[in-house]
């Protein structure tokens, strides 16, 4: 994997990661009911979190590219196609302010951990939208395992470090999701940044 495939690849997981969902909205919520107490379970939760999602998705990749070529050029395809459908869908939802939820009721660091891990682990959309985003970034031609162990390795860094940082900034960042304007900036934003990746996967597979 070249340097620039890398650093393209960070700079799309940095703005990626800090697009609010159910993991971010959890943390906020947990960071705000339990305080500092709960930095360390939740940015764990996090990390290992999207380390089984990643898991689950690579046990896909490898027994595609080990079948095929073909099939791994028709799932990169479709992938292209599914980023664009979640930035048409994203440019396209509404600002009215999404509720945070209830964690009032999570006492120990361990529950907030397991409640944490099981929003971010079980998210079948982060599953699918592993499997259509890493193969963007990978040439088959290479050493396919160190290019995924590579690039999952980033990702995870990248949601660790987000979810410490609403953690820390809990208070803050509920007052700005809370925000319709920034909400809609946030939906604009990621619409076409996903929009965007869609758009640049179909054109690199006709190159």
């Amino acid at each position: 994997m070249s340097l620039e495939t890398w650093l393209a690849f960070l700079g799309a997981s940095v703005l990626l990661v800090m697009l609010p969902g159910p993991t971010i909205l959890t943390v906020i919520s947990y960071s705000l009911t339990h305080g500092k107490r709960a930095r360390l379970p939740l940015v764990l939760a996090v990390a290992l979190g999207d380390s089984t999602a990643l898991a689950l998705s690579l046990l896909g990749l490898g027994a595609l590219l080990a079948a095929s070529a073909f099939w791994f050029t028709v799932v990169k395809t479709a992938g292209g196609l599914y980023l664009l459908y979640l930035g048409f869908k994203l440019l396209r939802a509404g600002v009215s302010p999404a509720p945070l939820p209830r964690a009032g009721a999570a006492g120990s660091r361990w529950k907030l951990f397991a409640n944490t891990y099981l929003v971010t682990a079980l998210n079948p959309k982060g599953i699918i939208f592993f499997v259509a985003f890493l193969p963007q970034f990978i040439d088959p031609a290479g050493d396919v395992t160190r290019q995924l162990w590579t690039l999952s390795a980033t990702f995870v860094a990248c949601a660790g470090i987000n979810a410490t940082a609403y953690a820390v900034f809990a208070e803050s960042a509920r007052r700005l999701l809370a925000s319709p304007r920034a909400q809609r900036g946030f939906n604009l934003g990621g619409g076409a940044l996903l929009s965007a990746a869609g758009v640049w996967a179909l054109l690199a597979r006709r190159a």
